[in-house]
């Protein structure tokens, strides 16, 4: 893949090439038909790790958009082909198939005006889409690339997933070691590029005793109690604001009745930063903070009851990092952006480009367009109105770095 003497001019080289002017037209009036797929694509449940349906789904799309080599790999990645005149390294283009709701989530749409209201519908029903709508783009235009373009949809980008489908693309699957350059569509928007890869660790912590009655066993060790001492002592971490530090207890569970000692009780807890030593020192804290809060609760438990037992398990690892502001893939993205009279913003976020950053391989994530609100819940939503801005900007970025040939 060569890089461009500057990319404003190769920005404005693509700007007047037909080819381009023609998939710009495209987007625009297409744009109810771009609007109808990622409808479609939403009402497919893909729970993490339960992507294969939406998988399929979209593997028989990017095969009718005129991509070649279209599969489902190893590890439940859709991946699929734009042929380029040489083939020694890849593009890849890539959006995640998975969402963080539950397969038992309505899924059904919603219209208030002009917003499509689903959960997943922006993240990341908006990139999915603009996958299929950049895929046909290129086919319906017969747009020559020397750089071939990899399109995936990947797994696993969300909570528990850690980032296993684009793990697995970039050092085990058949295209690992020829990957030259990654781009992201994820959610929304169109001046964010998060060239900074936001590192996290999850955790798991599960405390188990004896349990017993509130009041004939009161004394024995509890289970609670513990996750209680650990969590005030993590609430009062002095995290800093620079570089930005942050921790959340996500989940805890544990106990069946207000008058029973629980037997066992559980946490799920988010540690982020954006800086790589300051993750290892909340890490670090953390883990003997959550074995100091169990022994204090053993020690004050009645001598004739047994202790309380810690298991900590690692959920989740997320590698931080960060593509140079000043290197070509986001001077290119930069350039795109202005050309649309968008201001680009680069920010740092925890996305599948984690990886490929973590790796050394030029990687950002791009919002595809339109606005969007309240992700990750049910009463998500997405505005396609300019969603052609974000189409138009994903294409130059991505005819820049696979080279046009027209």
């Amino acid at each position: 893949m060569s890089t461009p003497a500057t990319s404003n001019s190769v920005v404005q080289d693509l700007l007047t090439a037909p080819p381009v002017q023609a998939a710009f037209r495209l987007f625009e009036s297409e744009a109810e038909k771009i609007t109808e797929e990622q409808i479609e694509i939403c009402a497919i449940a893909a729970p993490p790790f339960g992507e294969q349906a939406r998988a399929e789904y979209f593997r028989r799309k990017l095969s009718e958009c005129g991509l070649t080599q279209t599969e489902i790999d190893e590890a439940g990645n859709c991946l699929a082909l734009y042929e380029g005149r040489h083939s020694a390294s890849v593009l890849v283009v890539s959006a995640h198939l998975d969402t963080v709701f539950p397969a038992a989530t309505d899924l059904t749409l919603r219209r208030n005006g002009n917003r499509l209201l689903a959960p997943g519908i922006s993240d990341d029903g908006c990139g999915l889409t603009a996958l299929l709508a950049l895929a046909r783009a290129l086919t319906a235009n017969k747009i020559q690339v020397d750089t071939p373009i990899l399109f995936v949809g990947s797994v696993g980008e969300e909570g528990e997933g850690n980032l296993r489908g684009v793990r697995h693309l970039c050092n085990a699957g058949k295209w690992a070691g020829r990957i030259a350059a990654f781009v992201s569509l994820d959610g929304a928007g169109l001046e964010q590029i998060t060239n900074g890869a936001l590192g996290s660790r999850r955790y798991r912590v599960q405390v188990r005793g004896p349990g017993g009655h509130s009041w004939g066993d009161f004394g024995v060790a509890n289970p609670v109690h513990g996750l209680g001492r650990a969590i005030s002592s993590l609430a009062a971490y002095p995290a800093p604001l620079d570089p930005r530090t942050s921790f959340n207890v996500g989940r805890v569970s544990g106990g069946s009745s207000i008058n029973a000692i629980p037997g066992e009780a559980s946490m799920e807890v988010d540690l982020r930063s954006i800086s790589e030593n300051e993750l290892v020192r909340l890490d670090a804290f953390f883990r003997r903070m959550v074995r100091a809060a169990v022994e204090q609760e053993n020690a004050t438990r009645r001598k004739d009851t047994p202790p309380l037992e810690l298991s900590l398990s690692l959920i989740g690892e997320r590698p931080s990092g960060e593509t140079p502001a000043n290197s070509p893939i986001v001077s290119l993205a930069q350039e795109a952006t202005r050309a649309l009279e968008a201001k680009p913003v680069l920010e740092r976020a925890s996305t599948d480009s984690n990886v490929p950053i973590a790796l050394g391989i030029p990687a950002i994530t791009l919002g595809a367009g339109g606005t969007s609100g309240n992700p990750h819940t049910i009463d998500e939503w997405y505005d396609p109105r300019d969603r052609h801005l974000g189409l138009k900007r994903a294409l130059l970025v991505m005819l820049g770095l696979a080279k046009l040939l027209n």
